[in-house]
Order: C-alpha cells, then sequence, then structure tokens
C-alpha cells in the first residue's frame, strides 16, 4: 500500500492524547455515609465493571474513528506505479516508406497510429520519435493529432540516436517514470544497433502480409552515337520466380517503349531500351507487379544535354593530355608559360601547371582567385623546379611546402582504392601490375592532404590537398620520359580523366532522395541572385555557393518525394533533375526479435501494440482506498453512538 499524502501519518502521533485522558480519569467522588451498604455491595462490583468496559469500547469506536479519518486524508492506494511521479511514455514510430506496405490489418504506419490512438493512456505524457520529426512531452491529444497527420518519409533515422535520446531523456528527468516502446518493421539496416543497449524497451515487429517484391535497382546508358543509345534498366528480384512482368519507359507522360519480362527467384536482371538520341528526356521507368512495396515500381532519370570541361594545361608540351581531354567530353587548351591568356583563366574548371620550373606572381594571383572561386588544380613540378617559387605559391593556396628534391628510383605501388578518383575503375584490387616507377620526387607537408597513390617507402606519389572551396592535386614527380614511365602505366588515363570529370559535377541521371546531392550548375548569376527547385506543387531553395562561372548547388533534406525538379533562375529552367525513393528501403531482409531477445534482458517483445498498451495501463491503474477508511470512520462513528444510546451499564 502506498500514499498520496504521507506527511499526514504523523497526525497518528496524536491519538495518544484521548488514552491518556482514558487512563488519568480527573473525575472526583464525593463520599456519602450510610448506615449499611453490606447489601449493595457486589451490585457495586458489577456496575463499575460494566462501566469500565463501556469506556473502554468509546476510547476504542473514537480511537478508530480518528485513524480512519487521517488515513483517509493521507490517500492511500494500491498500484506499481508512484503517485508523486508523472508518467512518461517515449514511442518511436517508424514511418519510413517500407511501412507503406500492407500487413493483416491494412497499412502498417496508419494502422500502427491508430492503434495508439485507441490504446494509449488519456492521462499520461509521451514524447514521439518518428523518421522525420521528434514531439517532446506531448498530452494525449496533441500526440492524436500528430498521428492522424503521420505520412511515410524517405528520410531515415539511425536507431542508436534513437537509443541515445531515450537514455538521455531518462537522466535528465526527475521524478518522472519513463516506458520506451520502439514499433517498426526492422529492416536490415537496423542490425547490430542494439548492442550498448541501457534503458529497458518493448519491441513490436510489423509485419508484411506478402514476401516477395520487385524493385527498379538502376538506370544507366551504353551504346551511345549519334542516332541512338541504349538504357539499361536493372531489376531486383526477392522471391519466387515470376514471368511476364509488363515494363514500360516514358519521356515525361509520353509514352516511348513497352515490353515484358520473366526473373528468377531472387536474382536481378538488366532490360535494355534503345531510344532516339535526344537533348533532354525525361525518362520513367514503370514495371506492373503487386508486390509488397509499390514506391519501387516506378525510377525516374534524365538526360541533359552535358556541356564539357574547360581544362587548362600551362606549361611544357603534354600531348598526352590532348588524347585523355577528347572533344567529345572537355574543352581542352594547352599554352606555355609566356603565353598565358590570363583572361581564360576564370572561364576554367581544370588547370594543368605542367612542369614548371618557377610559379610567376601574376599566375600565382590569377590561380589564387581561380581557387577562391572553386576551380581545381593539378601540379606536376619540373626536375628543375625552384623550391621557393613553388612554396611561395603553396603557402599562400594551401598553407603546404615542399621540400628539396629526393633522387632515388621508387616503384609507385600502392593505390587508395576508396578515393573518389578510382570510384568504378577497378572491379577488384589489383595486385600484380607492372608498375610505374620515378627516379626523383618532391616530397610535401601539408596538413589536409590525403594519398591517392603512393610509393613503395609509403610516400605520397599523388596526393589532394582540399581548400575551402577547391582540390589542389600535387604529382610528387616529374613524369615526363627522362623520369618516369608512369606516361605509359595504365594509371595515367583514369587519374587524368578523373581530375577532369570531377572538376564539374554535372547533374547525374537521377539522385537519390535524402542523399547528400551536389550539382554544378554553370551560369552566372547577378547580385543577390538565387536558384530554386521546384516541381508542379512544391519549391524550395536549396543550399548554394556562388562562384564566377558555376553555381554549386547541395540537396539533402529536400525534396521528400521522387519525381522530376526544375532548377529556376527566376522563371527560367536551367535544368531538371530526377530523384528516386533509396533502394534500400526494398529489402525484405528483417531483424529477428527472437534473436534479439535473447541476447538483450532489456528488451520485450511484444506481439501487438493493443497488448504492451494494456499491460501499461495496467501496471499505471490506481486503485485509491481513501474511501474505505472514510466508511470505516462513519461506522466507527456509528458504533460509539450506538454505544453510548443502547449500552446501559
Amino acid at each position: 500500500m502506498q500514499f498520496n499524502n504521507p506527511t499526514i501519518l504523523y497526525f497518528l502521533a496524536l491519538l495518544i492524547i484521548p488514552i491518556i485522558v482514558h487512563l488519568f480519569q480527573l473525575q472526583k467522588f464525593v463520599k456519602v455515609p450510610f448506615t449499611n451498604v453490606a447489601f449493595l455491595q457486589k451490585l457495586t462490583q458489577e456496575t463499575r465493571k460494566s462501566s469500565r468496559l463501556k469506556k473502554w469500547l468509546i476510547l476504542c469506536t473514537r480511537m478508530l474513528l480518528f485513524s480512519a479519518i487521517l488515513f483517509a486524508f493521507s490517500q492511500p492506494y494500491f498500484s506499481d506505479k508512484n503517485t508523486t511521479k508523472k508518467q512518461h511514455t517515449f514511442i518511436y514510430l517508424d514511418n519510413s516508406l517500407s511501412t507503406s506496405s500492407k500487413g493483416k490489418k491494412g497499412n502498417l504506419l496508419q494502422n500502427s497510429a491508430k492503434e495508439i490512438i485507441e490504446n494509449a493512456s488519456q492521462k499520461d505524457l509521451y514524447s514521439l520519435q518518428t523518421n522525420s520529426n521528434f514531439f517532446k512531452k506531448i498530452s494525449y491529444t496533441e500526440l492524436k493529432n500528430e498521428l492522424l497527420k503521420i505520412k511515410n518519409t524517405s528520410k531515415k533515422i539511425d536507431l542508436n540516436s534513437v537509443l541515445l535520446k531515450i537514455n538521455s531523456f531518462e537522466k535528465n528527468e526527475i521524478k518522472t517514470l519513463t516506458k520506451n516502446i520502439l514499433i517498426s518493421d526492422y529492416q536490415n539496416t537496423y542490425k547490430n544497433k542494439f548492442t550498448n543497449v541501457t534503458s529497458s524497451f518493448s519491441v513490436i515487429k510489423l509485419k508484411n502480409s506478402k514476401s516477395d517484391n520487385i524493385s527498379i535497382d538502376s538506370v544507366f546508358i551504353s551504346n551511345t552515337n549519334t542516332n541512338n543509345l541504349t538504357i539499361h534498366v536493372v531489376i531486383r528480384n526477392q522471391g519466387e520466380e515470376k514471368n511476364n512482368i509488363p515494363i514500360a519507359i516514358f519521356n515525361a507522360d509520353k509514352l516511348i517503349s513497352k515490353q515484358s519480362y520473366s526473373i528468377k527467384k531472387d536474382t536481378k536482371k538488366t532490360i535494355p531500351f534503345t531510344i532516339q538520341n535526344q537533348s533532354k528526356f525525361l525518362g520513367k521507368i514503370e514495371t506492373t507487379f503487386s508486390d509488397t512495396y509499390a514506391f519501387d515500381n516506378s525510377f525516374y532519370f534524365t538526360l541533359n544535354s552535358t556541356k564539357n570541361v574547360n581544362v587548362l594545361s600551362i606549361g611544357n608540351d603534354a600531348s598526352f593530355l590532348s588524347k585523355i581531354y577528347t572533344k567529345d567530353e572537355f574543352n581542352f587548351t594547352e599554352t606555355s608559360l609566356q603565353n598565358v591568356n590570363y583572361n581564360s583563366i576564370q572561364k576554367q574548371q581544370l588547370i594543368i601547371l605542367n612542369e614548371l620550373e618557377i610559379i610567376p606572381e601574376n599566375l600565382s594571383k590569377s590561380i589564387f582567385n581561380f581557387l577562391n572561386e572553386g576551380g581545381n588544380i593539378v601540379i606536376i613540378p619540373n626536375q628543375k623546379s625552384k623550391i621557393d617559387s613553388y612554396n611561395s605559391f603553396l603557402e599562400k593556396v594551401a598553407n603546404s611546402k615542399i621540400k628539396f628534391k629526393v633522387t632515388d628510383t621508387l616503384k609507385i605501388t600502392n593505390i587508395n582504392y576508396n578515393h573518389p578518383l578510382f570510384k568504378n575503375v577497378f572491379s577488384k584490387k589489383v595486385s600484380n601490375f607492372q608498375y610505374p616507377t620515378t627516379q626523383s620526387y618532391y616530397p610535401i607537408s601539408s596538413k589536409n592532404s590525403s594519398k591517392i597513390v603512393s610509393f613503395e617507402n609509403n610516400q605520397p606519389f599523388i596526393s589532394q590537398i582540399k581548400t575551402s572551396n577547391s582540390n589542389i592535386y600535387w604529382i610528387s614527380s616529374s613524369i615526363n620520359k627522362n623520369n618516369s614511365n608512369f606516361l605509359n602505366s595504365p594509371l595515367i588515363v583514369p587519374v587524368f580523366y578523373n581530375f577532369g570529370k570531377l572538376s564539374f559535377k554535372h547533374s547525374k541521371l537521377y539522385n537519390y532522395l535524402d542523399d547528400e546531392n551536389t550539382i554544378d550548375i554553370e551560369t552566372q548569376l547577378g547580385k543577390d541572385e538565387i536558384l530554386t527547385i521546384s516541381n508542379a506543387t512544391f519549391s524550395f531553395i536549396p543550399t548554394q555557393q556562388t562562384f564566377q562561372n558555376k553555381v554549386n548547388i547541395t540537396t539533402k533534406a529536400q525534396p521528400t518525394k521522387e519525381g522530376f525538379y526544375n532548377i529556376l533562375r527566376k522563371k527560367d529552367t536551367i535544368q531538371t533533375i530526377a530523384f528516386n525513393t533509396p533502394k534500400e528501403e526494398s529489402n525484405l531482409n528483417f531483424l529477428d526479435l527472437n534473436l534479439l531477445k535473447e541476447t538483450n534482458k532489456d528488451i520485450n517483445t511484444s506481439s501487438t501494440i493493443k497488448e504492451v498498451f494494456n499491460d501499461l495501463n495496467e501496471k499505471n491503474e490506481v486503485h485509491w482506498l481513501w474511501k474505505w477508511f472514510l466508511a470505516l470512520a462513519i461506522v466507527s462513528l456509528l458504533l460509539e453512538i450506538f454505544i453510548l444510546k443502547f449500552y446501559k451499564p
């Protein structure tokens, strides 16, 4: 038994007063002379005993009356909940795209929201965490309103972040009892997320009624020529073999081509579409199949007329560069140091300083401004480079220095396969190709550099120095044939090709929602001008950085729906880009909660939301006892009245 006002019980000590009064009766007896009282002796003794019993009975009823009143005011109750502490329920409701599927009772997300509303207590406080929002310490009414508005989102949330938020909340709250409930389908993205659990919570798994799914995994283009191009659509099947599934390709809303396909169990298949080559194509792929997820049966991509990357080489003759930077993808210009057109520098995306002996002050200033505007440079030293001239330039643009030339024949052996420069270049790590060599090199000292390719002594051969707006690629050795055979290496083409390609981020065929997507838009904005992104129903201003000849756009939080979006300068469309739902949401691999419970004692698994809330409400139910004590006080008072009225000693 617990008490809501336990301090009232201290007044029980005052019950000693009627006891003392009873034991020390202050009544005075008067003696009356009488001739003979022998015959009254027995009657007197019996009367005194009856009178004493009546007084004890009255004392007991009064003690019981006062005690019952005090207990009634202290508000006793039976419950697992302490009424001095508030009840708070933390609910994580997964509203990712995967919860848009159907279960036995309908849409998983909407049905979950409905069950929470029906079973949650209206007296408690709640915190609601979804993938897109967090509502802290809200009432039942506010909780109900938010659940009625909840929708699926492409946004992801790390489950570790949810668990940390739960732990932080419990540490900071005083006099609060918290019950934690996690409701999700627990896709395989939640693996190994419960290893450091410190708070106890209940988990409820949302289950799909189907176990098969067809999804459009990706799109790529090949066989491009002047007339036609081939669009390859990669289909992923999870589940049994499927036959005669229709698939179609649209240009905006216009049907271009349609076919059907069959796909084997748990495999991927590539389906080609040949279309007429055109400067702008708003592609939409649709496959028709009733499966677990509907959102991944459509896929959007765009083909925009791509502008060539401007590359300028300053210095010695570089015939190998003209073979790499071809006219179909690059605007390549080569000039000597004496004939540099300084007005053209700011129009470039990549500048290569090719084996200059010195870097003049005029060129240094122009390159410095070029880097501040977001351009990239590649520096190839000369065997006779002036150290002071190079260091003066490098300290200015990258807070870096080179050291004196080291003459030593070294092999170039180590490749950083994780660097973006080599993304999709190698199908596997190469360990036995013919290593190129150099006869001398210039070591570099920089705080912001990272190795791309290294010598056998682990010194960098090619390194990347990041500045606030640009990248500087340092090749530590002259690569002419007198000093190195690197020009004959298979590495030469992907290295310099990607130097150029990474210097200007063209819009990709498609982007994924909730990813950090970076796009360079070649345009010149006026003062206070900005670019916006919009479709027919939605518009937003993306994060952007304006340079002299381009605008760098970054998207992540917006947009939230798949489809086509126009990049606008005022009302003019500069470019159209496409967004698709994250393909991870299509997975049918889910966490086994039984295994989870075996390894985590603080986790309780429940089959339904109703079961969790019923258990919670039952534990929190308070059985008040003050009415019973008040009734006891009334009974005690009636007993005293009856004793006084009807009991005659």
